[in-house]
């Protein structure tokens, strides 16, 4: 059986993602230890902790940033572990970052045209879109996705912070992702801000799964049906939400009890 007649044949019963006793290492210090999540294709989860937990670590060894020192990542039933970044991205894997990685010069709708066409198959044509081209369709599409249409035409840099952490979402679905880590994409968002993001989060198609890491438990307890909780490089406590927002432990050491 070819490798990618393997790969279609295990996707039917397999996870979407798959940890096995994850460890990372830098030197003397262990930034995860032996972690080991399943989330199932169309699942919505959130891990939460504290700074220093190892979230942004546990999404670095996801995304192929940094490999693990130890322990296997499996997608969709593929082990991925040694692969680099490009291969998880070929196989349907995105993400977003903390820090915004935008074209300031280009308008809202170019920044999305070339998500798409950079993840096509031609990406490499010097050929300018035709009128009715399908990439650009799909850019168009996004950038309504996301609730960005009436600052199709704006320069990304004269965007609102906010808006700007919207079209990060849009970029990181161009080309029909099957899964998307979501970095924090909360952080430093008003309170209007954060519910056009639930929004914008809980109509996104229900067969791309996601996990998403957040400090604020408001937005992520909102868009997810499954919580992993981490502290000092280890899962700490997994649950639903409401079963994670009651626990005394979660709430004695991550909101000082008076989340309510």
């Amino acid at each position: 059986m070819s490798s990618v007649a393997e790969r279609l044949s295990a996707t039917g019963t397999a996870n979407a993602l798959e940890l096995r006793g994850i460890t990372r290492l830098f030197g003397a210090l262990a930034a995860l230890t032996d972690v080991t999540i399943s989330v199932r294709p169309g699942e919505r989860r959130a891990v939460l902790g504290s700074n220093g937990a190892g979230k942004t670590t546990l999404f670095n060894c996801i995304t192929g940033d940094f490999l693990p020192t130890s322990g296997t990542i499996r997608f969709f039933g593929e082990d991925i572990t040694s692969f680099p970044p490009h291969e998880r991205i070929r196989r349907g894997l995105r993400r977003t970052y903390q820090i915004s990685l935008l074209f300031k010069g280009l308008t809202v709708v170019d920044n999305v045209y070339l998500a798409c066409r950079g993840v096509s198959r031609g990406r490499f044509s010097l050929l300018r879109p035709r009128r009715g081209d399908a990439i650009r369709a799909a850019a168009e599409s996004l950038v309504e996705a996301v609730h960005l249409t009436g600052v199709r035409d704006r320069l990304v840099g004269e965007l609102a912070y906010g808006q700007q952490r919207q079209l990060e979402i849009a970029l990181a679905l161009a080309g029909a992702p099957r899964f998307v880590l979501f970095d924090e994409p909360a952080a430093g968002l008003s309170p209007t801000e954060r519910s056009e993001l639930v929004e914008i989060l809980t109509a996104l198609p229900r067969h791309i799964g996601y996990v998403i890491i957040e400090h604020d438990m408001d937005v992520a307890l909102r868009v997810v049906e499954s919580v992993t909780m981490m502290h000092n490089g280890r899962i700490f406590k997994e649950g639903a939400p409401q079963e994670i927002e009651d626990d005394p432990e979660v709430q004695d050491l991550y909101l000082g009890g008076g989340h309510g």
